[in-house]
């Protein structure tokens, strides 16, 4: 299926009449998110894809990983093609960014860099994934990025705009003439990890001797003000204790952004189980009115 200015990659067959889209930045973000949800979805019968925003040029790696491999990009979306295998998706579609890199990097500078992308160009290749694929479920960042990343945050709003506007025939009407017709998905969510587990980690830590403020490969994230930002609300919590394995063998593809313990290896085994045990969304459409039960099925 050609899909307007995306490249596509089919893995399997498609199945049935359930289809969930994921939208994010980077090689990893698939797996060390929501990794849990869309391998239950896809062994459930629904036919799961991933649109990444970018091939993670930026991330640091270490030299002897690079072996075999021309680029970092390179290496980093053959560590995405074995992880979404692992988790069993269905197609992934790049949709042909560089990685922008930190805040105030040079390479936010690129002229490829998402962040330097022409947004009504960026909204209208996820708008076509949007109508090829015909998802009633589209997934994507909260509006902070998860952590701030430039790239997550434009994802977030690309994604949000697509989702609003793909429905609507005067709205890129050029796909028409390339057989994508219209198509509104149902419901769309942020991926939301609670502030209050964030601020356990702060605490769990600076226990360890560690700061909260340099986390991450690079030391370039600051967990310490991330729990302080304004917390979207839980609506939805999905349980993947059955798909731990699975999404952690899906992590352990993406040895050079977390080595083979995966995202959350440093933390007590205790701890890690509960954060790993389910995974949390925000539904942004339609909105939660005066509910108070959590849903536990993105499809309901």
């Amino acid at each position: 299926m050609d899909i307007p200015g995306v490249r596509s990659s089919w893995l399997k067959e498609a199945r049935g009449s359930k289809v969930l889209l994921a939208v994010f930045a980077h090689p990893d973000d698939e797996t060390f998110g929501p990794g849990g949800t869309l391998a239950r979805y896809a062994a459930e019968g629904v036919d799961v894809h991933y649109a990444c925003a970018t091939r993670g040029e930026v991330g640091t790696v270490d030299e002897e990983l690079l072996q075999g491999f021309s680029t970092v990009g390179d290496l980093r979306w053959h560590e995405l093609e074995s992880a979404v295998r692992i988790l069993g998706l269905t197609g992934l579609h790049w949709l042909g960014y560089r990685d922008s890199g930190m805040p105030g990097s040079e390479d936010n500078r690129h002229s490829d860099a998402l962040v330097q992308a022409d947004h009504n160009v960026l909204v209208g290749r996820i708008v076509a994934t949007i109508r090829a694929l015909r998802p009633q479920v589209v997934i994507t960042f909260d509006p902070c990025g998860g952590y701030g990343h430039p790239d997550h945050v434009s994802i977030h709003y690309a994604t949000k705009q697509a989702f609003a506007v793909a429905g609507d025939a005067s709205q890129y009407p050029e796909h028409l003439a390339q057989g994508l017709e219209p198509f509104a998905p149902q419901k769309l969510y942020y991926a939301a990890f609670p502030r209050g587990m964030i601020k356990i980690a702060v605490r769990v830590l600076r226990l360890l001797g560690r700061d909260p403020a340099k986390f991450g490969r690079n030391q370039d994230i600051n967990l310490a003000e991330i729990a302080s930002w304004e917390e979207q609300p839980v609506t939805t919590r999905i349980d993947i204790a059955h798909f731990l394995d699975i999404k952690q063998k899906a992590s352990e593809c993406h040895k050079s952004q977390a080595g083979p313990s995966g995202m959350f290896g440093w933390l007590p085994g205790p701890i890690r189980r509960r954060v790993l045990g389910a995974e949390t969304f925000t539904r942004a459409h339609p909105l939660v009115n005066g509910q108070n039960k959590l849903e536990t099925d993105l499809f309901a």
